[in-house]
């Protein structure tokens, strides 16, 4: 895409991970060795010592005992900025996102991340990515999630949000019926924040301006429109405006296609009773 944001060169990670290979040689451990003394994978240590791969915090840990650091790696981790501590290809975003004036999002496939309960976030990670997380990186996923979700709680006032997904992710019980229950229960209750709309598209409605996928669309501090698009780890944050224009536009069209919000809480509500 020519009009999207380029994607970031320089990572934090990257350092870390040099880091990390030059305490490992200094030590005397080749990387079969040091991986075989952490229980993990070689590709895991080499991607991690080529920046691909974030270390964790529970890992940074054992190397600086293993590598006689004095705690080094644990405080370069603890340095790492926030947005940096998500996936390379969503960080671009994940700066943007936090400072915004509005957001609007469309999905498809599952709950709006914002909007996801811990059980929802947990078996969503554990269960239905792969290939599988390990379980550092699962505890790392859930805890940035919910670091997000600090939003609603931005001082002085969190954004205006919009969100409008598909029917059909209600139906899909990811991590059980009761934990799906109290999903849905945590989205009629953001339903009724001030600053929050929630449109629902039914399952049955044969007019539809977004097959092509989900989409988030946000306003930055300084006006500027940005849109951003995710799908299997591959990434886009575009700033072009004449190409998010037609996003808006898009979107203006699936929240008039979409039941209304109050149409959205009944539905939630009839759900939420017969479950």
């Amino acid at each position: 895409m020519p009009y999207a944001k380029q994607p970031r060169k320089n990572s934090a990670w990257r350092v870390i991970g040099v880091l990390v290979g030059q305490f490992r040689r200094v030590n005397g451990f080749s990387q079969q060795g040091l991986a075989d003394d952490v229980l993990i994978s070689l590709d895991t240590l080499a991607s991690i010592e080529q920046g691909r791969r974030p270390l964790g915090m529970k890992l940074a840990r054992e190397f600086d005992v293993l590598l006689h650091t004095g705690g080094a790696l644990e405080a370069a981790v603890s340095e790492v900025p926030q947005a940096e501590r998500y996936p390379l290809f969503a960080q671009d975003y994940m700066e943007e996102e936090p400072q915004a004036l509005t957001l609007m999002s469309y999905e498809t496939q599952v709950v709006p991340g914002l909007l996801q309960t811990e059980e929802y976030m947990r078996a969503s990670f554990v269960e239905c990515l792969f290939p599988p997380l390990t379980p550092d990186e699962v505890e790392e996923r859930i805890t940035d999630r919910i670091a997000r979700q600090k939003i609603f709680e931005r001082s002085p006032s969190p954004p205006i949000m919009s969100f409008i997904f598909e029917e059909s992710i209600l139906d899909r019980p990811i991590g059980g019926k009761d934990a799906m229950r109290r999903q849905i229960a945590r989205i009629r209750e953001a339903a009724d924040l001030p600053f929050v709309t929630i449109q629902i598209m039914p399952r049955d409605r044969q007019q539809h301006a977004s097959l092509a996928g989900p989409m988030v669309l946000l306003e930055t501090p300084a006006h500027e429109p940005m849109a951003y698009f995710e799908i299997h780890d591959v990434s886009a944050l575009v700033d072009d405006p004449d190409e998010v224009s037609k996003l808006q536009q898009r979107y203006a069209m699936l929240r008039s296609q979409a039941l209304t919000p109050e149409e959205s809480k009944r539905l939630l509500d009839d759900l939420l009773g017969e479950q």
